[in-house]
């Protein structure tokens, strides 16, 4: 399937390493203009010298001075906007409600929800003078979901679930179409930390708490961060101009969590 993504404009959240990376490097792959952001120097430093196509900045979603001038250098290297995927986001910690560190509960929803706001006020009007504009958020299967001991993380999630809509429905009239990807259980040192935070925090052992959360997933399996990537560039192409305002999971069929 030709997806005609030659010389799209994108910016893409938190690119440097894990799903951000694979979405950065797929849409290169197709021929698009990438810009992205990250918090890590040093991984940008090493993406330059392995995709030296891919341009940076070096910004935290949460710090609105640090948005504004990731998309005053992405103008500069893009020449415009096409598409934003706000992929950016922390896991959070994991405990119960009771014994949560209030400030690292603040932390997770400034990064993972607010991030997303600073991003979009700024993508939207580069987007509108765009003939193919599409925002991407980054949500996940917990934006369905209760989890115990994640209580920031969903929450987080299930917002961008919310914001995602709501946007969606503002900016329809535009012909910006506005997405939420859900991705399951993503293979890569993120859902490694989650596990070995979980199985302390329930008591169980590593293979425990892995085991079962893919025994509640119907292909009993983990998602890899290029599938994540090739649901987002079919939700970036033509091909998916009538889809806007959905919550589209990669996950399995994870059940429960």
């Amino acid at each position: 399937m030709e997806l005609q993504l030659v010389g799209l404009r994108v910016i893409v959240t938190a690119g440097a390493t894990g799903i951000g990376r694979a979405i950065a490097r797929a849409f290169v792959g197709e021929g698009a203009k990438v810009h992205i952001c990250d918090v890590d120097e040093a991984e940008l430093g090493r993406l330059a010298e392995t995709d030296p196509a891919i341009t940076s900045t070096v910004a935290d979603v949460a710090d609105r001075d640090a948005v504004a001038r990731l998309f005053d250098d992405a103008q500069t290297e893009l020449g415009g906007l096409d598409v934003l995927v706000n992929n950016a986001g922390i896991a959070g910690p994991t405990a119960m409600v009771e014994d949560q560190p209030p400030l690292e509960w603040d932390r997770c929803i400034v990064v993972n929800l607010i991030g997303q706001f600073n991003c979009a006020r700024h993508a939207i009007a580069l987007l509108k003078q765009s003939a193919n504009a599409s925002i991407v958020n980054l949500s996940s299967i917990s934006g369905r979901l209760g989890v115990p001991t994640r209580s920031p993380y969903v929450a987080s999630k299930w917002g961008v679930v919310g914001f995602t809509k709501s946007l969606a429905a503002e900016v329809g009239q535009h012909k910006i179409r506005v997405n939420a990807v859900l991705p399951g259980l993503v293979e890569g040192d993120r859902i490694e930390r989650v596990l070995v935070a979980r199985a302390k925090a329930l008591g169980t052992t590593y293979d425990e708490a892995r085991d079962a959360l893919l025994a509640h997933t119907s292909l009993r399996t983990m998602v890899t961060a290029e599938e994540i990537a090739d649901q987002i560039l079919f939700l970036c192409s033509q091909r998916a101009r009538s889809i806007s305002g959905q919550a589209i999971s990669v996950c399995g069929d994870l059940q429960s969590a």
